[in-house]
C-alpha cells in the first residue's frame, strides 16, 4: 500500500476518533439524589419480618382485593360494583393508563428493525430548457419507482432501553393511579353507605323518643285529669313532642341527601336510591392488630404509583446521560427505478444502497448538561413526592388503627352506660306511675337514655367507618402486577 494512502487512512481514523471523543461531552459534577424513606425511618416493621409476625399476618388477611366484602353486606357489594363499572372519574383514570401503556409500547419499538415499502408512478413533461438533457427534454415520459427499505438504530449506549424503562415506569404508575382511584371510590361508597345507615339508626332512636314522649304525655293527661299533676307537668309533657318531630324531620332531610350522594357515586340518577335503607347491624367488623408492617403499605396504590415514578425518573437520567454519546443509525434500501413503465422490471433498473449514519453531539455539552440537570431535578421531585405519599399513608393507617382501638374501648364503656340508663328510665317511669316520683325525674332519665342511645349509634357507625378508612389506607391489598404492561399490546 502506498505511503500516501496509508497516511490518509491513518489521518481519517484519527479524525474519526477525535470526533467521537469530542462528541462525548463532559456530564458535569455528580449528583446525589434525595434519600428515600425506609421502613425504619417510619417506625414500621420491616417487610421481611411481616411474614412471620402474626399480627402483621392478621392485618394482611384484612387487606383483600375486594376488601369491602369483609363488611358482609351484599347490598353494599352491589353498590360498589356499580360504582366501579360506571364512574366517569374512574373511566378517565383508566384512559390515562391506556395512553401511558400505548406510549410504552411505542418506546419498545425503538431498537426494532423497521421496514418500508414504497411505490410511485409519474407521468411528466420534462422542460426543454431544464436540467434534464435530450432526448428526454421537451417530451412526456412515464417514470416509476418500487423500493423496499430497512432501518435499525442499535442501542450501543443504552438510551433506547432507558427510554423504554422510563415509559414502562410511567405506564405502571398510571395503572397504580387507576387502582388508587378505584380504591378511593370504593371507600367513598362504603363510608357514605355507613353514614346513611347511621342516619337511619338515629331516626329509629328519634322515633322511639317520640313514642316515649307520646306515652309520657298520655300518662300526664291521665294524672292531670285525676288531680295528681298540675297544668305545669302537662305543659312540660306537651312541649317535648314538637322537638322530637323536628329531630325526625331533620334526619329525613339528611337521609335523602345521603341517598342522592350514594346514587351519584354509583353513576346513577340522584333519585335512583330513594329506597336504600342499610342497617348498621348488617355490617360486620374484623379484628385489627396493634402493629403495621411495611409490606402492607408498600402495596398501597398511590405508594406504588409514586415508587414507579421514581423508577421512571431514574431511567430518564440514564437516557439523558446516553445523549452525551454518539448515536448510530443503519439504513439500507433495494428497489427498481425506471423512465418508462416497460423498463421498470428490467434488471438494469435495479438500485440498492447502504447508509450508515453517526451523530456526534459536538459543541452541545452545555445543552446536554442542562437537560441532565433537569432530569436529576425530576428524580428529586419524584423522590420527594414518594416520601410525602409514604408519610401520609403511614399517618392515615396509624390514625385509623389508633381510632379503632380507642373506639373498641369506648364501646365497652358506653354499653355499660346504656344499660344503666335503660334501668334508670324504667325505674323512673314505674315510680311515676305509682305516684312515688315526679315527672321531672322521668324527663331527666329519658334525656340520659336518649343521649346514650344516640351515642351507641354514633360509636357503632364510627367504628365501621374507621375500619373502612383503615382498609382503604392499606390500599385494599392491591397487588403490583404491572410487569407485563408491554405484553398486553403484543
Amino acid at each position: 500500500m502506498p505511503i500516501f494512502q496509508r497516511s490518509s487512512i491513518t489521518a481519517a481514523a484519527a479524525l474519526c476518533a477525535a470526533l467521537v471523543l469530542a462528541g462525548c461531552a463532559s456530564q458535569g459534577p455528580a449528583h446525589a439524589p434525595l434519600a428515600q424513606l425506609g421502613a425504619g425511618d417510619l417506625g414500621l416493621a420491616p417487610a421481611e419480618a411481616g411474614a412471620s409476625d402474626s399480627s402483621a399476618t392478621d392485618l394482611l388477611a384484612l387487606a383483600t382485593p375486594e376488601w369491602w366484602k369483609g363488611l358482609g353486606d351484599p347490598q353494599l357489594d352491589q353498590l360498589i360494583a356499580q360504582a366501579l363499572q360506571g364512574s366517569p372519574s374512574l373511566a378517565a383514570s383508566n384512559a390515562r393508563f391506556e395512553k401511558a401503556a400505548a406510549l410504552a409500547t411505542a418506546s419498545s419499538t425503538a431498537t426494532d428493525i423497521h421496514g418500508t415499502l414504497s411505490a410511485d408512478a409519474t407521468r411528466q413533461r420534462y422542460s426543454a430548457n431544464g436540467l434534464v438533457p435530450p432526448p428526454v427534454a421537451g417530451h412526456v415520459y412515464n417514470s416509476s419507482n418500487l423500493q423496499a427499505g430497512l432501518s435499525w438504530s442499535p442501542d450501543f449506549f443504552g438510551k433506547h432501553s432507558a427510554d423504554l424503562e422510563a415509559a414502562l415506569g410511567q405506564a405502571r404508575a398510571a395503572r397504580a393511579d387507576s387502582a388508587a382511584a378505584a380504591n378511593q371510590l370504593a371507600a367513598q361508597v362504603a363510608r357514605s353507605y355507613i353514614a346513611l345507615a347511621r342516619l337511619i339508626a338515629q331516626r329509629e332512636v328519634a322515633e322511639r323518643t317520640l313514642a316515649q314522649r307520646q306515652a309520657l304525655l298520655a300518662l300526664s293527661q291521665q294524672r292531670t285529669q285525676a288531680g295528681l299533676d298540675s297544668q305545669v307537668e302537662l305543659t312540660q309533657a306537651q312541649a317535648g313532642l314538637p322537638d322530637a318531630g323536628t329531630q325526625i324531620e331533620m334526619l329525613d332531610e339528611q337521609i335523602t341527601l345521603a341517598r342522592r350522594t350514594i346514587a351519584v357515586l354509583c353513576a346513577q340518577a340522584p333519585d335512583a336510591q330513594q329506597a336504600l335503607a342499610p342497617r348498621l347491624s348488617a355490617l360486620s367488623v374484623q379484628a385489627v392488630p396493634d402493629t403495621l408492617g411495611a409490606n402492607l403499605l408498600g402495596r398501597r396504590p398511590d405508594v406504588v404509583a409514586a415508587r414507579w415514578r421514581v423508577e421512571a425518573a431514574s431511567r430518564g437520567i440514564d437516557s439523558a446521560r446516553a445523549d452525551f454519546y454518539p448515536d448510530v443509525n443503519l439504513t439500507a434500501f433495494v428497489g427498481l427505478s425506471a423512465l418508462g413503465f416497460d423498463n421498470l422490471f428490467k434488471g438494469s433498473s435495479r438500485q440498492l444502497g447502504v447508509t450508515p449514519a453517526l451523530r456526534l453531539p459536538i459543541f452541545e455539552g452545555k445543552r446536554l448538561r442542562a437537560q441532565l440537570r433537569g432530569r436529576q431535578a425530576d428524580l428529586d421531585a419524584a423522590i420527594a413526592q414518594y416520601n410525602g405519599t409514604v408519610l401520609d399513608a403511614v399517618k392515615q393507617a396509624g390514625d385509623a388503627i389508633a381510632s379503632v382501638q380507642s373506639l373498641e374501648r369506648q364501646q365497652k364503656l358506653q354499653a355499660d352506660s346504656l344499660a344503666k340508663a335503660e334501668r334508670s328510665y324504667d325505674f323512673a317511669v314505674q315510680r311515676y306511675r305509682a305516684g312515688l316520683g315526679s315527672q321531672i325525674t322521668v324527663l331527666n332519665s329519658e334525656s340520659q337514655l336518649i343521649n346514650q342511645r344516640r351515642l351507641a349509634v354514633d360509636l357503632q357507625a364510627r367504628e365501621l367507618d374507621t375500619r373502612v378508612a383503615l382498609m382503604a389506607a392499606l390500599g385494599g391489598g392491591w397487588q403490583d402486577d404491572t410487569a407485563s404492561v408491554q405484553a398486553r399490546d403484543q
